[in-house]
């Protein structure tokens, strides 16, 4: 009985131990949950910016590949007081780049400069901006175009009034026609370079000043006709395709827009001659006139020429640029010679003999000279 007793406060210790840890187990069973927080958004990376931010609806054409490097050229003489020069560029035809070259043109009005067109990569294209004339030079790109167009501004020239003064420093003038001039060194400070475009890879990265982006909202007036005509000159011209010229156009300045034959038309440092054009009678795009035979010459070869060999009497007057069926300068026939074998083909091989060879016969009804001694028929009758 005693040791009963004397147990009892063991059992009740353990009652109260059991107890607790029950109680315990039910606080950890009722934990409240919270809802996970919101993952964070993670905007993608902006892509690349353009070389600065233009406005979308400037863009004329665009392209899908970089336009070559600018071709190195001099600059022709400027023809007359009043001309003022446009650089050359390339342009998309839509599946090749083209030379325009560089000309002298007349400004539309008293008081304008030339602002020039340029590419920049923007939206993962090549757009082209075109030039316009305006009472300020505005932002062409950065792109040095040489001649007073050192990629910022124009210092080739100024109005003072109504006359126009050329900088003979950067122009080709002849100062004893054209009085109208002054001499200022230029001195360039940006990185002399034939890239021809702006933004991309490998192009200019250069963005509008804020002067430059106030001749932008000027009033501007657009290409004359003949800076059109030029254009669509050098668009018709095979030889100009970069594809062609291997990016040395033979024409790449000329004195005048949309003349791209006679004296002054100059041609890119390591470019192969233009093939001469054949001149045209009476305006008509036909056979030339055979020149008059000079001294021994035979049968009215020009001065100088020597005569074709046999069997290439036709196929010299096909100019290398024709060989594609189209001649030089994009207007058919211009040299007026048919292809051979077809009706009406030139027919110089047949008048011409190498030298040595005799005399072809005589026409029967051609009246030979008589005997030495004896008199002609008609004196004889007599």
């Amino acid at each position: 009985m005693k040791n009963n007793q004397t147990s009892f406060p063991h059992y009740g210790v353990v009652a109260v131990l059991t107890a607790a840890a029950c109680l315990s187990a039910c606080v950890v069973q009722e934990r409240v949950y919270s809802p996970p927080p919101p993952p964070r958004y993670s905007p993608p990376p902006p892509p690349p910016p353009a070389a600065y931010d233009e406005p979308a609806g400037d863009i004329e054409v665009r392209a899908t590949q970089p336009p070559p490097p600018l071709p190195d050229y001099e600059q022709p003489p400027c023809p007359e007081d009043g001309y003022l020069w446009t650089p050359g560029y390339w342009h998309w035809s839509g599946s090749d780049y083209y030379w325009v070259p560089g000309t002298w043109v007349q400004p539309p009005r008293v008081g304008v400069l030339w602002t020039p067109g340029y590419w920049a990569f923007v939206g993962g294209a090549y757009g082209w901006h075109a030039g316009y004339w305006g009472p300020h030079v505005g932002f062409y790109g950065g792109v040095n175009y040489g001649y007073g167009y050192v990629g910022v501004g124009y210092v080739g020239g100024r109005w003072d009034g109504d006359r126009y003064h050329y900088n003979t420093s950067v122009n080709n003038v002849n100062t004893t026609v054209i009085h109208n001039t002054y001499n200022q060194t230029v001195v360039n400070n940006i990185t002399v370079n034939k890239v021809s475009y702006n933004g991309g890879s490998g192009g200019v990265a250069a963005a509008p000043s804020a002067q430059e982006r106030v001749a932008l909202r000027e009033q501007h007036v657009a290409p004359t006709p003949m800076q059109r005509e030029h254009v669509q000159e050098a668009a018709r011209n095979p030889a100009l395709a970069a594809q062609a010229n291997g990016g040395h156009p033979a024409i790449a300045a000329t004195p005048r827009p949309a003349a791209f034959n006679g004296p002054g038309v100059v041609g890119a440092r390591g470019a192969a001659a233009p093939p001469p054009r054949a001149p045209m009678a009476g305006g008509s795009p036909r056979q030339p006139p055979a020149a008059a035979p000079g001294p021994g010459q035979p049968n009215g070869a020009p001065n100088g020429a020597r005569p074709p060999a046999p069997g290439q009497a036709n196929a010299a007057r096909v100019p290398p640029a024709a060989a594609g069926g189209q001649p030089y300068g994009g207007r058919p026939q211009a040299y007026g010679g048919r292809p051979p074998g077809q009706p009406g083909a030139p027919q110089a091989a047949a008048q011409s003999r190498p030298p040595g060879q005799p005399a072809a016969a005589q026409h029967p009804q051609q009246r030979k000279a008589p005997p030495e001694g004896k008199k002609p028929d008609r004196e004889h009758d007599r």
